[in-house]
């Protein structure tokens, strides 16, 4: 679905690892790759024992990335971030502005001043335009809320990546209110 200057998806998530690579190599430019991880709880406020007013997320990056780079990220830790259910990660090109998300429920965001050039980037993927996309989100009730998990593999999880990637250069820029 393309509204404005942002394209959204619902990707399967045995296709999301090509969806990334593709956008990877069809930017020449140096990239940047983002995780977007839930702020740890000394962080939050609390309003009174055990509710919280509002969440926040920590953004990390990494600047300048190579396409072999960008790449290398997703072979040693795309599984956690493919898998993981409480964290939201993408790519983005420095000079072009085009970024990639891929968050909660698969959903699968492009942000870009030419959303055009990307019809040929979902065709390949066999996806199809839609004008009204149904996500998970739309399914999800009082009754029946959805439910997002941390997946640990291998002893690792979303919250090891900014350690495993500081020698990369990667920094914790900005806590955002959800």
């Amino acid at each position: 679905m393309i509204k404005g200057n942002v394209i959204t998806a619902n990707i399967d998530i045995n296709h999301i690892r090509s969806v990334m690579q593709h956008f990877i190599v069809i930017h020449d430019e140096p990239l940047f790759f983002i995780l977007e991880v839930p702020a740890d709880a000394e962080s939050e406020k609390e309003i009174k024992p055990c509710v919280t007013e509002k969440l926040h997320k920590d953004v990390y990056y990494i600047d300048g990335c190579s396409k072999e780079q960008a790449l290398a990220i997703m072979v040693r830790v795309g599984d956690i971030l493919f898998h993981d259910g409480i964290s939201s990660f993408g790519y983005g090109g420095h000079k072009s502005g085009d970024e990639i998300m891929f968050g909660k429920y698969n959903v699968l965001t492009i942000f870009s001043q030419n959303t055009d050039s990307y019809f040929k980037f979902f065709e390949v993927h066999k996806i199809k335009r839609v004008s009204k996309l149904i996500t998970a989100w739309d399914t999800f009730t009082r009754e029946m809320p959805g439910v997002s998990e941390r997946i640990v593999i291998d002893g690792k999880d979303i919250f090891s990546i900014p350690e495993l990637f500081k020698d990369w250069g990667m920094y914790l820029a900005e806590q955002r209110e959800e």
